[in-house]
Parts: structure tokens; C-alpha cells; sequence
């Protein structure tokens, strides 16, 4: 019983420093840079709560738009044409400023990527590497299985 108290005290303890202790794939997080990419975040302007750029997909896979805050992410192909249907959706990492990441499936191309509901004068963004469609996590429904299980 002791143990378990314990347990959920030091799960509970606020975050001193955020950001510091990434997963690898969001390592860039905290590197500022000029267009939504790997490696390094993009701080986007508000223009009346929506915020738009484009991704450009060199190789299929899952691809997540990591966010500062809860913001709707979806990704359009250029041009005309619904949104993509999500692969999966998920909170950021534990002591970290990132509040969602959404997931799709990709393939090569360039696409729109549009945020609305924007809070503030601006919204963080990276685009992360989730592995390639065709792997064990490409599986939609296992993605979403993984998820709710660690919800």
C-alpha cells in the first residue's frame, strides 16, 4: 500500500523543466525553424483562429503534426479535396509543451496542412516520422488499439 502511494506521488509531481526529455523523434521540438518539417518545430501566425502551410511527403509512411495546444490539424492534397481521415491521435510527452500530436497516413506528395481553432497569436508545429505504412503500427486499426490502451 506504501509502494502504491509512492507510486502515485512521483507520478504526480509537477514537471520542473519541460522539454528536456523528448522521445528522439521529437528531439527537434525546441529548434526553431522556417517550414513544417522533421527536426525542427515551426511557429506559425493566427489569422483569425486558422493558420495554414504545407508539408512536402518524400516517403510513405505515418506521419504526426505534433501542436502547442489543442487545436484541429488536418491535412488536405493540394488543391480541391476532402481532409484525410486520422491514423490516430495522442497527447505529448509528460513534461513537455507539446499538447496533441495527429497522426496520417502518407504518401508521397505535397499537402495543405490547416489549423483551426487556433488560441493565441500563434501555433507551435512539428511534423514527425512515425514509421512506414506498411509496418506493424501502419495498421490503423492497431494504432488506435495502442493508443486507447495507454490512454
Amino acid at each position: 500500500m506504501i509502494l502504491l502511494a509512492l507510486s502515485l506521488a512521483a507520478a504526480a509531481a509537477p514537471c520542473k523543466t519541460l522539454d528536456t526529455n523528448l522521445p528522439r523523434d521529437l528531439s527537434g521540438w525546441t529548434r526553431a525553424g522556417h517550414t513544417l518539417d522533421t527536426g525542427h518545430a515551426v511557429t506559425l501566425p493566427d489569422n483569425n483562429h486558422v493558420s495554414e502551410t504545407r508539408i512536402t511527403i518524400r516517403k510513405e509512411g505515418i506521419f504526426g503534426i505534433a501542436a502547442d495546444q489543442g487545436a484541429w490539424i488536418d491535412v488536405y492534397p493540394l488543391g480541391r479535396g476532402r481532409a484525410f481521415d486520422m491514423a490516430s491521435e495522442s497527447k505529448g510527452p509528460y513534461c513537455s509543451t507539446i499538447e496533441k500530436i495527429v497522426r496520417y497516413r502518407l504518401k508521397p506528395g505535397t499537402y495543405r496542412v490547416v489549423v483551426t481553432r487556433v488560441k493565441g497569436p500563434d501555433v507551435k508545429l512539428m511534423l514527425v516520422h512515425s514509421g512506414a505504412s506498411n509496418s506493424r503500427t501502419g495498421n490503423h486499426h492497431e494504432v488506435l488499439r495502442r493508443y486507447r490502451r495507454h490512454r
